[in-house]
């Protein structure tokens, strides 16, 4: 039965994944999925404990977000490479390789002492690990014959969905629990053993060491300028300003230039380190469109709640993550239906179930108040974890069901790419978002508080006499700070408000493409069989 086969699309799968798959490789393969769920939890376990992370190395507030920027920066440079890689090495000198560095660069994280010292350990261990992800979306359509790749896929949408949002939650009880070292040096037992698993169980290709004939070299540094810089300026436009920073217009010049010159090296060298060629198939195409939405939707998301809970509600790193597991719950509990939908029915109405149930959950969520607790949280959060299941499974079947065997490697670093890529320029979006609006409901608010009004001047009476007998301040003037923090706070639920709703819009707009998308063409093995 050929690998280039897409996933079988009869009513009554088989009941065993094993079948037609020896024991040792499924072995090797469970640990493969390990491997990737922890280098896609490591992009998010630092989110609910930067200010731990902040004051251990002595960084600003500006300067740890590195801790996160540069990690994703380097994984988004190691993921298109991956394909190019495994080919050359094959997918278990690949995948060691990776696991065994991703180990220990966790092991160093867990010792610097200082930003720099941390900021060049998380780049590393972002490049190195990347090299997991796509590795095992491409071994899950290579390995398994097509009419076993339902639950496979299943999985593997579950772990690459699942690792964000699980990680504030990990990393938040392990930082009040012990110390922001162990986010780190959780890593070493599993990532040693993960390794080892792998070298023993996993032999499905070989290595192909005449890749390294007319590798292209300048297609791999153009790549990287061009990746690494426009990560870089959607990361930090928002908070820099976007092009009234000179280093943001630097950057995204460089960009543009080697964005250039990166696409007519793929178009015109006959060894491209990438090929774009899987593009030309339209399922993978719009799988791919798809799988950046969802990246908004799933880092945006994973990104907004921790800023409410800790700015808003001034809950600390565990209790940001205790309130944040129902999502990952909800998408445990409702893969097994996603997945079984999608092999039964028209992806595209599975999509659409996803993208009603993501849109309703930020919809839901826009009444927001200063008050809003676990209670009020909860049901958004519940229809979330449901609705990513909903859109990932579909999607990664739509995007990599339909390709050769021999484009699914290099075809798996550009879906995974997409979905990088989109949650960047979500994050972006949002803190450009947070930035203006925070800006615009501040002057409305003070504008609207003025000092000349009766009601303002029984408050600040009242305040300020409350204030005054338990600090001895002025009480004329004792009650100001107070105003201008709840006005602060105010602003704040505001913009989250309307972050909410923009979030909303964006799955709306998603859903109304499908009707444009043409009903993906689902092969079996007796079409493939030439290939």
């Amino acid at each position: 039965m050929s690998a280039a086969a897409t996933l079988d699309a009869a009513p009554a799968p088989p009941p065993s994944v094993t079948a037609g798959i020896s024991k040792r490789t499924l072995v090797g393969f469970v640990a493969m999925v390990f491997g990737m769920f922890m280098a896609i939890l490591d992009i998010q376990i630092v989110a609910s404990s930067l200010r731990q992370i902040q004051a251990g190395v002595a960084a600003s507030a500006d300067e740890i977000v590195w801790v996160q920027t540069s990690y994703l920066i380097a994984e988004v440079v190691m993921i298109p490479l991956s394909g190019y890689l495994t080919r050359l090495l094959s997918t278990r000198v690949l995948f060691t390789v990776a696991a065994l560095g991703f180990t220990l660069t966790s092991m160093l994280c867990a010792q610097s002492s200082s930003l720099d010292e941390l900021v060049l350990w998380r780049t590393l261990q972002g490049f190195i690990g990347g090299g997991m992800i796509p590795t095992v979306f491409a071994t899950s359509f290579t390995a398994f014959p097509p009419a076993r790749r339902g639950p496979v896929t299943v999985v593997i949408g579950l772990v690459a969905t699942l690792g964000p949002t699980v990680g504030p939650t990990l990393g938040g009880f392990l930082t009040e629990q012990f110390s922001w070292h162990w986010l780190f040096m959780i890593n070493l037992v599993p990532g040693l053993a993960v390794a080892t698993i792998v070298w023993n169980c996993i032999d499905i290709d070989k290595p192909n060491f005449s890749l390294l004939k007319g590798i292209d070299l300048p297609g791999i540094a153009l790549m990287a300028l061009f990746l690494a810089s426009l990560d870089y300026v959607i990361e930090e436009g928002a908070r820099e300003q976007w092009f009234q920073d000179a280093t943001i217009r630097n950057f995204a010049l460089l960009a543009l230039v080697a964005g250039i010159g990166f696409f007519w090296r793929v178009l015109t060298y006959d060894k491209p380190i990438v090929d774009l060629k899987a593009l030309r198939n339209v399922n993978f195409a719009m799988g791919s469109i798809y799988g950046f939405i969802i990246g908004i939707g799933l880092y945006g998301s994973v990104y907004m709640l921790p800023l409410y809970l800790g700015q808003v509600r001034g809950l600390n790193a565990q209790q940001i993550g205790s309130t944040m597991v129902v999502t990952g719950i909800c998408q445990f509990l409702s893969s097994p239906i996603a997945g079984m939908l999608s092999s039964k029915m028209d992806v595209r109405k599975v999509l659409a179930i996803g993208f009603t149930l993501l849109a309703t959950s930020f919809y839901i969520s826009v009444p927001v108040t200063a008050d809003w607790q676990f209670d009020q949280l909860l049901v958004p959060q519940m229809i979330r974890g449901a609705g990513l299941m909903f859109c990932i499974i579909p999607i990664t079947s739509l995007a990599m069901g339909t390709l050769p065997a021999h484009q699914v490697p290099n075809a798996s670093g550009l879906f995974n790419l997409m979905r990088n890529l989109g949650g960047a320029f979500g994050l972006a979006g949002i803190n450009t978002l947070i930035t203006e609006r925070m800006a615009l409901h501040g002057r409305v608010l003070y504008d609207w508080i003025d000092p000349t009004r009766v009601e303002v001047q029984n408050y600040l009476a009242q305040v300020g006499s409350r204030v005054a007998d338990a600090t001895g301040a002025d009480p004329a003037t004792a009650g100001l700070p107070l105003l201008a923090a709840t006005i602060q706070k105010q602003a704040t639920v505001m913009t989250f408000s309307d972050l909410f709703l923009a979030m909303g819009v964006v799955f709306t707009l998603a859903l109304l493409t499908l009707p444009f998308v043409k009903r993906p063409v689902m092969r079996g093995a007796a079409d493939l069989g030439g290939h």
